[in-house]
């Protein structure tokens, strides 16, 4: 050990047990289109400051996962993988069979919105700044009042004065351990610690503090992660396939029909939209649940792929992934306006949805537009997806874009 750090073997951490009474298998459940466990594995491997990333696990499905993310994988013994074994019990088992680790980075796998930067100053506070432990934390603005336990009693202030209830902006708030992650030594981890010697905190922001316990916790984390998540290297997160439902979305949903033909129509401000993105050299395609027919289609004189009679959007979309080459649906960005695109919605890595979209359309957090379906809104679409383009280009630079 240097003076004033700690050089030793630094692991990352990652404990994934495969029973879950809250959400069954929940570490590789999906989340925003990524296994919930690869979100901070993806993390703590390209922070580039760990001699090694480590899963512990009990399941072969879990392992699988930990591999494909770059993470080695620890096969816990049955002794610590039960309901009422501690982390720390299940890190101290991990420490024996890995006798060349001087120091553990414990990441929750359910932490989904763990940024690289943020694993880099802890690496640092251990390494340079000689911390024995690190812990993270968040800010809560929140009023404490005391349990009141019998009927009759009487609750009171606990971190506050009521007759002078200071201001957000004149109260710094307090310091709770949101469980992201715990470093410590092997010396504190063998005493059955992971805070002492030396101890410190790391404050993150709000916005990353993110943690997912039961079912009702998902869709939050899933809107959190997909606005504020860690997407990698280069950000892959750029647009080189857009999926539109036609229906709803280049029209305005309404069919006309007489005796002889069914009709449609469609902005030409939404042409303009589609040949902008495809000049970018972005696929574009359509999909439609109704059967259409070719006539009909003919005459739309779309410049673009469509398919009809789509039964299931999902499996079609990743049918046109693996067709283009692409490798995540953070490289897609996908334009519903109806309850069967939702499940589409939460998984492209850039969404949108017409301003008369129904609502839990709306409520998987993507771009609105201000223009409905059929009225210029895929137009809107594609000038908000070129727009973060750009956005991007000015935050990653101009490298190339895997």
């Amino acid at each position: 050990m240097a003076e004033g750090g700690n050089w030793g073997h630094l692991s990352a951490l990652v404990l994934a047990r495969g029973g879950s009474k809250g959400i069954p298998l929940k570490n590789i459940k999906e989340l925003a289109g990524r296994p919930l466990i690869g979100w901070v594995l993806r993390a703590a491997v390209d922070c580039g400051g760990f001699d090694s990333v480590w899963v512990s696990t009990d399941n072969d499905e879990i392992a699988a996962v930990a591999l494909q993310f770059g993470a080695k994988v620890h096969h816990r013994c049955p002794e610590v993988s039960k309901d009422t074994t501690s982390s720390l019990e299940t890190i101290q088992e991990f420490l024996i069979s890995h006798p060349e680790v001087d120091i553990v980075g414990n990441i929750q796998a359910t932490s989904p919105c763990l940024h690289p930067d943020t694993l880099k100053r802890v690496i640092e506070m251990i390494r340079k700044d000689g911390y024995d432990s690190v812990f993270s934390v968040v800010r809560h603005h929140l009023f404490r009042w005391s349990d009141v336990k019998r009927t009759g009693e009487e609750t009171k202030p606990e971190n506050f004065n009521p007759a002078r209830r200071p201001r957000r902006q004149d109260w710094s708030g307090e310091l709770y351990e949101n469980g992201s992650f715990y470093f410590a030594t092997k010396e504190l981890i063998r005493q059955g610690k992971l805070q002492g010697g030396k101890v410190a905190y790391y404050e993150m922001n709000p916005e990353h503090s993110v943690d997912i316990d039961i079912d009702i916790d998902w869709p939050i984390a899933e809107q959190r992660v997909k606005r504020y998540g860690y997407y990698g290297k280069g950000d892959p997160k750029v647009v080189k396939l857009l999926v539109c439902n036609l229906d709803g979305c280049l029209t305005d949903g309404r069919v006309y029909v007489n005796q002889n033909h069914e009709l449609m129509s469609y902005s030409l401000r939404d042409l303009d939209g589609i040949q902008m993105l495809q000049r970018k050299h972005v696929e574009v395609r359509f999909l439609s649940e109704r059967k259409i027919s070719a006539a009909l289609l003919d005459t739309l004189k779309l410049p673009c792929r469509v398919e009809t009679k789509v039964s299931n959007k999902r499996s079609l979309v990743e049918r046109w992934m693996a067709e283009l080459g692409l490798s995540s649906w953070e490289q897609v960005a996908y334009m519903g306006c109806g309850y069967s695109d939702v499940e589409c919605l939460k998984l492209a890595g850039t969404g949108g949805v017409p301003a008369d979209a129904c609502v839990e359309a709306k409520m998987t957090d993507n771009f609105v537009c201000k223009c409905n379906g059929g009225g210029g809104a895929i137009q809107e679409f594609a000038e908000h997806i070129e727009q973060s383009k750009e956005s991007r280009k000015r935050k990653f630079g101009n490298e190339k874009q895997p």
